[in-house]
């Protein structure tokens, strides 16, 4: 356990069994424990009646099987007694006449509690309901086991008395495969961590449906969701089981075994507790079940050893949490992305019926993407796309490779480009304001956006047409724009699109919408160094202004704008985070830098997003006043800066 980041480190076991054989099962087990405390994790569940196996049948009601499995429960207890991993077991108990598919949690040579199975199946291949009684007939509240007193019954929830946010409901098998898990009122009650021991048959498709259920049933409950099924031991007489173990976090799977092992096998990782819990704090619906639920619980209390937890962090952080790893996934989520850019601009262009549009090219990325949503949305509209009014404006700092992009991608796409030179209104402005020129600092570069904006603002009332946006969401999180510049348009399709993910999106265009020499141009543009070109350019006339050099690479202020606004995780939690996601790629200094830069500017450019335009939301992430992010312009960033100093 980490209790200054909320990690849990968990585990899901899937041991070797002998059907019956309780002694060898317990054994197969205490390793298991053993080989999980030695990684530093905090808990451990195993499969469905894995002290006897689950596919024992009528065996269940041989005194002699019932027996055997209640003495290999002490022995697991007694011979890890000198750990305080917690484990997660599952047998056959009798109590009151009835017997019990049970989980039995055990912690330090201690019982905590015993949780018998809600539903019980008897349909098809399952027929439990011959041996087993569901929980909910359980007469008593409490159950002696050995010299125990135990607390049993399906009201249990376990928490740590050190750390609240830990704490974990435990349902089997059946249980979740039901319209109302008793998982969902055991998370409503408190529980961030919720275990299932399955025994659960591979047939075609099943692995699927049961990752899908694990992953959803996190999702549903803003909690971790972790389960471990039956392995390839059991029985083979009528089914066959793969011992498939699923780890999923609130609706992400973050580990996962290879099924059909034929040997006892883990998995471990660590779960952001306190995530969880902020993110139920935010969901304002799940404080609704909450009031609405009438299901009461016993909590059980444990002490947890932060000594326990070990580095390195078990589990992956990307870096770039914007953009999927996966090349199919990636691709899906461009063409979900472009998708919503161009229903909402269509959407725009109808209700204002309004058939032309004024954009402003610079070369660069975010102006090229909007182009490209521009272009897309006019063939859906059946629009002509004479009526894509671009406009480029050469200013001090155009390079001649981003002037001959602009002029190459428009021609491709078979779009009008004017050329409007600003240098010579900009001087103007500079002598009015009494500016000199050869300084170049922000007024320099100000005056020059601000100029762009007055063209494009006044192009499109003499044509009856909208000015589209090209800022995108990095830009907003930093004020990364000129306040009544580029800041301002008539609708911003890019406003909800991060930069880290703007390169794959052109990159997606290219490869799916476009051909020829388009493919080409946006090639070249994609590779050409992020800058807004507003200082001179170097002797050769190559871009000599870098927007990363200046404020910090992208990819690190995205990583910080999603930690930070999607769940609220404090600066010394992101600058953990970052160090774990980049691996050495930038030092713990350079990280700490560029995260001050980020809450510095955060903080200090809510004023312009405070007045920004209409734009799409794309993601989880979004800086619309009128959405997501409600903050006041003059809040101060002093105790986010004091926490890393």
């Amino acid at each position: 356990m980490n209790t200054k980041f909320g990690f849990i480190r968990v585990a899901a076991a899937v041991p070797r069994v002998i059907v019956a054989d309780t002694d060898f099962n317990a054994g197969q087990t205490i390793d298991l424990i053993h080989t999980a405390d030695k990684s530093g994790a905090d808990i451990v569940v195993f499969p469905e009646c894995n002290i006897t196996a689950y596919t024992a049948n009528d065996l269940f009601h041989q005194k002699a099987l019932q027996t055997g499995a209640l003495n290999a429960l002490l022995k697991i207890r007694d011979e890890t007694k000198s750990s305080k991993i917690i484990s997660i077991v599952g047998l056959p108990i009798a109590a009151n006449n009835q017997l019990f598919n049970c989980a039995a949690i055990i912690r330090s040579g201690h019982i905590l509690g015993i949780v018998p199975k809600t539903f019980i199946p008897g349909y098809k291949e399952y027929y439990e309901q011959r041996w087993f009684a569901p929980g909910t007939r359980m007469v008593s509240d409490f159950l002696v086991i050995g010299d125990e007193e135990v607390p049993a019954g399906t009201d249990l929830l376990f928490r740590a008395e050190n750390f609240p946010d830990f704490t974990f409901g435990v349902e089997i098998c059946e249980d979740l495969w039901v319209p109302s898990p008793p998982s969902s009122a055991q998370s409503i009650a408190g529980a961030t961590l919720l275990f299932n021991l399955s025994a659960s048959n591979e047939l075609i498709s099943k692995k699927k449906y049961r990752e899908n259920l694990v992953r959803q049933q996190s999702g549903n409950c803003v909690a971790a969701y972790i389960l471990a099924s039956a392995g390839v031991t059991e029985s083979t007489t009528d089914m066959v089981f793969s011992g498939q173990a699923i780890i999923a976090e609130n609706a992400s799977i973050v580990a996962q075994n290879e099924r059909f092992q034929r040997e006892s096998n883990l998995i471990i990782s660590d779960i952001d507790v306190n995530r969880l819990a902020l993110d139920r704090q935010f969901l304002t619906s799940f404080s609704e079940s909450i009031a609405q639920s009438d299901k009461e619980f016993r909590i059980v209390i444990f002490e947890c050893d932060e000594k326990r937890w070990k580095t390195p962090l078990k589990r992956n952080i990307t870096p770039h949490p914007f953009v999927p790893d996966n090349t199919d996934e990636r691709a899906e989520r461009c063409n979900e992305i472009f998708s919503i850019q161009t229903a909402g601009l269509a959407k725009r262009l109808e209700h204002c019926n309004c058939e032309n549009v004024v954009i402003g090219l610079s070369g660069g990325l975010d102006s090229t993407l909007a182009l490209l949503v521009c272009v897309k949305t006019f063939e859906l509209l059946g629009l002509e796309k004479k009526n894509i009014s671009a406009i480029t404006m050469p200013g001090f700092g155009t390079s001649s490779r981003t002037y001959e992009n602009v002029k190459e991608l428009s021609s491709a796409l078979k779009i009008s480009l004017e050329e409007i030179d600003i240098k010579d209104a900009c001087e103007k402005q500079f002598k009015d304001i009494g500016h000199n020129p050869g300084t170049h600092d922000i007024v320099y570069e100000n005056v020059q956006a601000r100029q762009r904006t007055f063209i494009l603002m006044n192009k499109a009332n003499k044509i009856g047409g909208l000015v589209i946006g090209t800022g995108d969401l990095s830009e907003l999180a930093l004020g990364w724009s000129t306040y009544n510049g580029d800041h301002m348009s008539m609708y911003n399709v890019n406003c909800g699109v991060p930069k880290t993910l703007v390169k794959y999106l052109i990159q997606w265009v290219a490869d799916t919408l476009t051909n020829g020499n388009a493919k080409i141009v946006l090639a070249d543009i994609l590779d050409t160094p992020i800058s807004p070109e507003l200082l001179p350019t170097d002797a050769r006339g190559n871009i000599s202004q870098k927007t990363e050099d200046k404020i910090g690479p992208y990819e690190l202020h995205d990583f910080f704008l999603y930690h930070f606004v999607r769940y609220n995780v404090p600066p010394k939690k992101i600058l953990f985070l970052a160090e774990h996601a980049f691996d050495n790629k930038y030092s713990s200094d350079k990280i700490k830098k560029w995260l001050k830069i980020f809450i510095k500017k955060f903080f200090g450019a809510q004023f312009k997003r405070s007045c920004v335009p209409d734009g799409p939301k794309v993601g989880s992430v979004s800086l619309s006043p009128r959405g997501d992010w409600r903050m006041p312009s003059d809040a101060s960033a002093e105790i986010w800066l004091k926490e890393l100093d």
